[in-house]
């Protein structure tokens, strides 16, 4: 980044920067050096390279001056070394060919003076002195030599030694074997000099080639050789005199070499006539040398000064690098902004119509979220979840929310105050209050969230009592209310190693006693119905009776005796008579009674004991659920057997129905009316029936991770897969599930066809189907690769589908037949990691796409799968959606600190409003859009007890769609508020600067 790069915050550069943060600085600032020795290296290697060269040719020079002229070689030897390198200073060409000329016109009398300088000066003779030589670079002249006049030519003299020829130094009837020749090449960086120079050349008139630059040594050294005779007829036809031989024949030369291509014309003093270059090998003119040596200089300068220094570099750092997961924009005036992720930098430019970037404020949007419906129950791990209030709703949980659902009049209300994943959940005797608990969780920074249990109203769904903050560990796993004291005391055990027992006043939310229950899971607990002081817990291998007595607990263990004792007691009940229903994993129902105390084998002291007094046979697999109904019958609930079976008081079966194996097992039954039922299923649904009638779904959802999320583009319906390898299809005004299928592997991804009868969905194994909304039949299906596959696309016209996978390719199909027909158009291939979102530009010619190691690439479709080198000329480009998480427009969504992969989805309305982010800390949130400034502010909502996986928003942006990972919900947000004007008119309004162009685009 160069010197007019501006910070937009450094804040994160503070003197309290912890030791990662200092370390990646240092990183930085290391590699900065590295690129400045780099490019210093690189210019002096070139600079040696042509002091090698031209050390190189001096022996070649010396060899012609001694063969021009014999009487040279005594001065060459007093001022040369004895590898032709000057012993004080380096001769020039000029001042070696002015002075050996000069002793050419009295090499028998006159004396060669050497000036002081090292450079051999004029000699002392009887013929007229030359004109001497201005010593000024800008008004330099050549000496005049004796002779000449303004009829004759005047040659430069070091025009002519440079004019000399590689060729003419070997014997006659030999030529330069290409093995021999030195190599040119340009120096690293001066390619744009160089091509600006041959653009002079080619407008100076075209004819004179451009030189390169000598930046390599010969491949075998230049051996001295002698210089066959030159015999021209410039040079007997008297324009010098004998004694002016050496010159003339350094002329002839020069005139004979240059006639190879055309006459040498004269050259007035002050002139500057290109000469013709041959094989690329010649010396040029030395003032053309020394021009194109400042250029390259400048260029080596502009290189520099184009190369961040370590200063701006720090600035850099300072004000954009922050934390190593640290995701601060840092703005230049090329209308470019770096955002950085996990110390990686992303460059993001800045559309055209936004001229004043800074000036853009950040406002959430006036759109808000309400919740509206909540899809799924969790009924695959928890117990005793749900229960029929007397108003007519049915209440249960699943993620954060707690449910109540109106069976009759299919409305909902929620109760959503917890903060983390609801475990438990009780109603109070009074039948109003209810009693929830959750897990501890913890916040973005890793820090466990404390668990608590609320206690709230069911009519005003206000919180009453928030009991065990910071006193339970975990989570909550059960809750239970006294009944004998209409409800005084609440129960509860966490989920710590001990099972922790606490006892707890509801009205004034104080602890009244605490002890450890057990090292094993503990699955339930219930006061006495008829007695507050007897509390009975059952688990893994154990029921325990505990009695509470002045805040002390004191606990009896129920003794199997001859019976078998069961892996899990699962569940337990109380009778009219008092006695404890437990049921078992050995699928039994067990009757346990006091018995007094056995004397004779315990000895005198013995207490009495619960043991069990009758053992009924009732399920094959697991007793999940025991319900006691008015009048003492009984209902339970099996597992493998999938039964639901009533019982009388005696425990003698009456009646049973088995529920259909799509639903799962029996988890709990609620009571309603005492002939009709509502019974959750460990596939997390909630049927509701009678044993005559049989029993229907009226909650549905999956039962495992979801990931795939895509709504239909004119219905109210959306559709869902994930890893329980479920697709289904679900509408929004209905609220409910309209068909699932069972597939052989778990969906990861779909989209809805633009023409709405076809949905496509990717699975984990790189194969991906077409499905048709009304038969459910697979009308098309094909394979790409062998990994899983993370997102499936079409274009706006519905001609292109675009399938991201984790092989690093996106695959484009044509499409045909109104979305049945699919044929291989193209692969784009250039991304480094997998492939995570990407969207179709609205003309359906372009694709952005974004990959798990955050690049942003585009690629034109139509030209087949090209990549987009230059991501400059995309920043005005409108996108028909948005889903990439990284781009020019949504930058602002990253949170502070935020490592890559803290945000999983992002969708963009229709009406491009407003943008809804789904985040790996169960939030969503909603922007508005575009957000391209850091710290953008957002609205949150809580909801989800898992990473949200995904959000969608429905045709009309009427809806938002979010889905929860692990916890297998899926929330429906209603939009509210909001007004007129589109994001065009936003962002013009934004920047004060702004021309009122186009729609803005990512880049």
């Amino acid at each position: 980044m160069d010197s007019s790069t501006n910070s937009l915050d450094d804040a994160s550069a503070d003197g309290s920067a912890d030791f990662p943060d200092r370390a990646s600085m240092m990183e930085v600032r290391l590699q900065a050096q590295d690129d400045e020795i780099t490019l210093l290296k690189s210019s002096l290697a070139d600079a040696l390279r042509r002091i090698r060269l031209h050390d190189q040719l001096l022996p070649l020079l010396k060899q012609q001056l001694i063969a021009v002229n014999p009487g040279a070689a005594r001065v060459l030897n007093q001022v040369c070394s004895p590898d032709g390198c000057m012993g004080s200073k380096r001769l020039s060409s000029s001042s070696i060919v002015d002075g050996v000329c000069h002793s050419a016109t009295s090499q028998l009398s006159d004396s060669i003076v050497t000036n002081a300088n090292g450079h051999i000066g004029s000699p002392v003779s009887m013929m007229p002195k030359p004109r001497p030589a201005t010593l000024d670079r800008s008004t330099q002249t050549e000496p005049t030599l004796p002779g000449q006049d303004d009829g004759l030519d005047r040659v430069p003299l070091h025009r002519r030694a440079q004019s000399l020829q590689l060729e003419d130094a070997l014997p006659p009837g030999q030529t330069l074997v290409e093995g021999t020749r030195a190599k040119l090449h340009r120096a690293p960086g001066l390619e744009e000099e160089e091509e600006e120079d041959e653009d002079e050349e080619d407008e100076g008139g075209g004819e004179q080639e451009k030189e390169l630059s000598w930046t390599s040594s010969v491949e075998e050294p230049i051996r001295p050789t002698t210089i066959r005779c030159l015999q021209r007829e410039d040079f007997q036809d008297g324009s010098c005199s004998s004694e002016q031989l050496g010159s003339a024949s350094i002329r002839t030369s020069d005139s004979n070499l240059s006639s190879r291509s055309g006459p040498l014309s004269p050259i007035q003093e002050g002139e500057k006539k290109p000469l013709v270059r041959r094989n690329s090998e010649k010396l040029g003119n030395p003032e053309r040398q020394r021009k194109r040596l400042d250029k390259k200089a400048a260029s080596s300068a502009n290189l520099l000064t184009r190369s961040p220094s370590l200063e701006n570099r720090t600035k850099e750092l300072i004000a954009g690098a922050g934390s190593p997961g640290s995701r601060r924009g840092t703005y230049s005036q090329e209308q470019s902004i770096k955002m950085f992720i996990r110390g990686r930098p992303i460059t993001m430019y800045i559309p055209s119509n936004i001229q004043n970037y800074e000036d853009l404020k950040m406002e959430p949007p006036p759109e808000r979220l309400e919740l509206d419906w909540v899809y799924g129950y969790r009924g695959r791990d928890c117990r005793a979840n749900l229960y029929f209030l007397p108003t007519g709703e049915a209440l249960f949980f699943i993620a954060c929310v707690v449910v109540l659902y109106h069976i009759n009049n299919r409305t909902q209300r929620h109760y959503h105050k917890h903060t983390d994943c609801v475990r438990c959940l009780t109603v109070h005797p009074d039948k109003v209050r209810v009693a929830s608990g959750q897990t501890a969780g913890v916040d973005k920074d890793g820090k466990p969230l404390q668990p608590c249990v609320h206690i709230w109203d069911s009519t005003t769904l206000v919180t009453l009592q928030q009991i065990g903050l910071g006193s339970f560990q975990r989570g909550v796993g059960s809750v239970a209310f006294s009944f004998a004291d209409s409800g005084a005391f609440l129960c509860v055990i966490d989920d710590s190693n001990e099972h922790m027992l606490s006892v707890w006043d509801c009205n004034k939310g104080t602890k009244h006693a605490e002890v450890k229950s057990t090292n094993e899971a503990v699955f339930a607990v219930e006061f006495n119905s008829s007695d507050s002081t007897n509390i009975i817990t059952c688990g893994k291998s154990h029921v325990y009776f505990w009695t509470l007595s002045a805040g002390q607990f004191t606990k009896k263990q129920g003794i199997f005796g001859k019976y078998k004792k069961p892996k899990f007691m699962q569940c337990f009940v109380f009778s009219l008579t008092g006695d404890v229903l437990t049921g078992d994993s050995e699928g039994n129902i067990l009757t346990w009674g006091k018995s007094a105390a056995d004397v004779k084998t315990l000895g005198k002291g013995a207490k009495e004991t619960f043991q069990i007094m009758r053992q009924t046979r009732a399920h094959e697999g697991s007793v999940f659920t025991l319900c006691a109904l008015q009048g003492g019958t009984l209902l339970s609930g099996g597992g493998k057997d999938r039964k639901i079976i009533r019982w009388s008081a005696d425990l003698a079966p009456e009646r049973e129905c088995e529920i259909p194996e799509n639903y799962g097992a029996v988890r709990t039954i609620a009571d309603v009316d005492g002939e009709e039922l509502l019974v959750g299923t460990t596939r997390n649904a909630i049927l509701r029936g009678t044993f005559s009638d049989g029993f229907v779904a009226i909650v549905q959802g999956h039962v495992d991770e979801m990931w795939g999320l895509a709504t239909h583009p004119s219905q109210n319906i959306f559709l869902t897969c994930g890893h329980d390898r479920q697709v289904c299809l679900w509408n929004t005004e209905e609220h409910m599930l309209d068909w699932c299928i069972s597939l052989e592997d778990y969906g990861l991804c779909a989209d809805f066809c633009p023409n709405g009868s076809v949905v496509s969905v990717g699975l984990s194994t790189g194969r991906w189907m077409v499905l048709d909304l009304l038969t459910k039949e697979v009308v098309s299906e094909s394979i790409d690769g062998n990994e899983q596959l993370s997102v499936m696309r079409y274009s706006p016209d519905g001609s292109f589908l675009a399938v991201g996978s984790h092989d690093n390719f996106i695959y484009i199909y044509n499409v045909t037949e109104s979305g049945r027909r699919y044929t291989r158009f193209g692969k784009c291939n250039g991304h480094s990691s997998f492939i995570t979102h990407l969207d179709w530009a609205k003309d359906g010619k372009y694709i952005m796409s974004n990959s798990g190691d955050y690049e942003i690439l585009y690629w034109d479709i139509v030209a087949g799968c090209k990549l987009l080198r230059n991501r400059f000329e995309s920043k005005d480009r409108e996108w028909a959606s948005y889903t990439c998480v990284l781009g020019f427009h949504v930058m602002g969504v990253w949170l502070e600190g935020s490592d890559g992969t803290d945000i999983n989805a992002l969708c963009r309305s229709h009406s491009e409003r407003m943008v809804a982010v789904a985040d790996d800390f169960c939030k969503v949130h909603l922007f508005q859009y575009p957000c391209p400034k850091p710290k953008a502010p957002s609205h949150k909502y809580e909801g989800h007890g898992s990473h949200v996986t995904n959000v969608c928003f429905t045709h009309n942006d009427s809806h938002l769609l979010s889905m929860g990972g692990k916890d297998t919900c899926i929330l429906q947000w209603k939009v509210i508020g909001g007004g007129a004007g589109d994001s065009r008119e936003r962002l013009a309004s934004a920047s004060s600067a702004s021309t009122s162009s186009p729609e803005p685009a990512s880049s």
